[in-house]
């Protein structure tokens, strides 16, 4: 299913076809199902008019005997049919919610600006399923509408102007359950849409539950959820009531025409047109009918509701991406000179910038829209509006994201942290590296593909001496242990990840709570810190990484990266003066442009908005 081609009509036929073979199978047990169902009333009548009427006690055991067979084996059909649909339901919905991942990690982004995080993960569960329950409606359909046949087949066989009524009345019925679906269709979107909003909004505000009382904004924050609660509500309100309309109506219309098939069949019976037992079948048929019926109206509704879940995952699976894919790959070897021209994004005008190979320049923005917006634009979250950004002389424009994000790592100041120990968070990209190596491609051999490289001179010693708990790690890919790799030691010894696993009870190992909260403000600054340089990119941009430590820590840390990164291009994006005093030259962003460069300690003396926004 190609994401830029998704909608409604291909999500929903993506969700049937990717699951046809159990579908199928579903659908012929049902179809089994319900045919035995409608040779019930049939075999009935046969033993009133042939057992009990003329026959002797053989021919009742025998008919009483085809009876019980065909009881097991509708019986059987019913179990196992349903069992296959349930099967084909769970596997479409984790289908869909695996393309759902995916273009939520997609690399191109797109998502973030027009959909909270708590809708996208309602739209893959709730939504999905949904989706995914067409697979059962459409084979329980298949069934309802072949018990529909073989009861009008027995009708006729029994009597044809009972035969006909039915022919005649059941499509009526049909068309007017798909003209009391388009409201329910409608009234379910909105319900679906209202529900996703507050769950998202409900998770926006766990996650700054801390920020908003500091802030005192709590009670605001509550009657926000509140409102959007209650329009969750009424939306859910009006679903249920158009639900209820719906299935109240078409069970009242079917009821009256079952009461007019058998109304007719007693008739037929009274003038002698057909016997006793076939007017015990033709009341059977009758009353059998309204169980089809009723599943065409079930299945009606679910249709109902897959379609507006289809449309939301269709418009998740279809949106644009924030980037263009680009084609080309970074130009080999990768010397880390960075070149921004003339760019203007957002807030900034008309930046002109060189970043030289293996340099270390600080980058103070007075602004901190101007400093997003850079960042923005030197991880392609976004193009240029105007200008270019280069590597290596190759605009980023051209490259493929996921070419650029391997070489040129834009570390966040709000990094998440994951669940698992803390040496897996740190250890996340040379696990991602390991894949990457054991799947041979495009990656193989990239400069920062090197976990194994030998550390540069003057990195920060991360002996046996200045590791934690050792051996406590578990194993990585391929059965290696992640302290065996220099990268990973560095990382931990430079971003004074040591101090954070002492102060833990089970040190490295220590298994952290969800996005990290467990830790403090500071220490999962230091463990996102340690992941960064745990990659090992060409080019590395850190964004404000210290601003939660205290002072000590913090020079330790700016000790440790211009060691570890040494020789290789890397921009700190930052007020620090612990941070910035250790680069080899600062620029200053004022207005959304370069206003001048140079040494931390000569812009201190010269510069007084220098001095402003990294003393003041």
């Amino acid at each position: 299913m190609r994401s830029d081609t998704a909608s409604a009509r291909t999500v929903l036929a993506g969700a049937v076809t990717g699951q046809a073979r159990y579908v199928a199978l579903s659908a012929v047990l049902s179809v089994g199902h319900q045919a035995g169902e409608a040779l019930v009333p049939v075999l009935i009548g046969v033993v009133i008019d042939r057992a009990v009427g003329t026959g002797g006690l053989l021919d009742l055991v025998l008919w009483i005997g085809v009876l019980a067979l065909t009881f097991a084996a509708l019986s059987t059909s019913f179990r196992f049919g349903a069992r296959t649909a349930e099967r084909a339901v769970a596997q479409a919905a984790h289908r869909l919610r695996v393309a759902i991942t995916r273009r939520v990690l997609d690399h191109r982004g797109g998502l973030t600006a027009t959909h909270l995080p708590g809708t996208l993960a309602s739209i893959a569960t709730s939504d999905a399923e949904r989706v995914g329950m067409v697979n059962l409606a459409l084979a329980t359909g298949i069934g309802g509408l072949a018990g529909l046949v073989v009861g009008s087949v027995a009708l006729m066989v029994v009597s044809v102007p009972l035969g006909l009524l039915v022919l005649v009345g059941a499509p009526l019925l049909l068309w007017l359950a798909r003209l009391l679906a388009r409201p329910l269709e409608r009234r379910s979107h909105a319900e679906q849409e209202h529900a996703a909003y507050a769950s998202g909004l409900a998770a926006d505000l766990v996650a700054g539950l801390r920020v908003l009382k500091g802030l005192g904004a709590a009670p605001a924050a509550a009657r926000r959820y509140r409102r959007a609660s209650r329009d969750s509500l009424a939306a859910t309100v009006r679903a249920a009531r158009a639900r209820a309309w719906h299935d109240g109506i078409l069970l009242t219309v079917t009821g009256l025409f079952v009461a007019a098939v058998g109304l007719v069949g007693g008739r037929l019976a009274t003038q002698g047109a057909i016997t006793v037992g076939q007017l015990v079948a033709a009341v059977g048929l009758a009353l059998f009918l309204l169980g089809p019926l009723s599943l065409v109206s079930w299945v009606n509704g679910e249709f109902a509701q897959g379609r507006a879940s289809a449309a939301r995952i269709a418009a998740v699976l279809g949106a644009p991406p924030g980037t263009p894919d680009g084609t080309a790959a970074p130009a080999e070897p990768v010397r880390g000179r960075i070149d921004l021209r003339d760019v203007y994004s957002g807030t900034l005008r008309g930046i002109d910038l060189c970043v030289e190979p293996g340099a270390l320049v600080g980058i103070v923005a007075t602004d901190p829209a101007v400093a997003d917006d850079l960042l923005r634009c030197l991880s392609r979250e976004t193009d240029p509006e105007r200008g270019s950004v280069e590597l290596d002389g190759v605009p980023l424009r051209t490259l493929d994201p996921a070419e650029l994000r391997r070489v040129l790592l834009v570390a966040p100041h709000q990094a998440d942290l994951f669940e698992g120990t803390l040496l897996d968070n740190v250890a996340a990209p040379v696990v991602a590296v390991a894949a990457r190596a054991s799947d041979p491609g495009p990656h193989e051999g990239s400069p920062s593909a090197g976990p194994d490289r030998e550390p540069h001179e003057g990195s920060p010693s991360a002996g046996p001496d200045r590791e934690p708990h050792e051996g406590a790690a578990s194993a990585g890919p391929d059965g290696v242990d992640p302290l065996a790799v220099p990268a990973v030691r560095q990382a931990i010894a430079a971003a004074d990840v040591t101090e954070v696993a002492r102060a833990l009870p089970d040190g490295l190992r220590t298994r952290l709570t969800e996005r990290g909260r467990s830790l403090s403000g500071g220490q999962r600054q230091r463990v996102a810190l340690a992941r960064a340089l745990a990659a090992e990119t060409p080019v590395l941009v850190l964004h404000d990484p210290t601003t939660a430590v205290d002072a000590v820590t913090e020079a330790r840390i700016a000790e440790g990266v211009r060691a570890l990164r040494h020789g290789r291009t890397t921009l700190l994006v930052t007020t620090s003066p612990a941070l910035l005093a250790g680069t080899d030259r600062v620029v200053l962003l004022d207005g959304g442009a370069v206003r001048t460069e140079g040494r931390h300690s000569d812009l201190v003396r010269e510069e007084p908005r220098y001095r402003a926004a990294v003393l003041g």
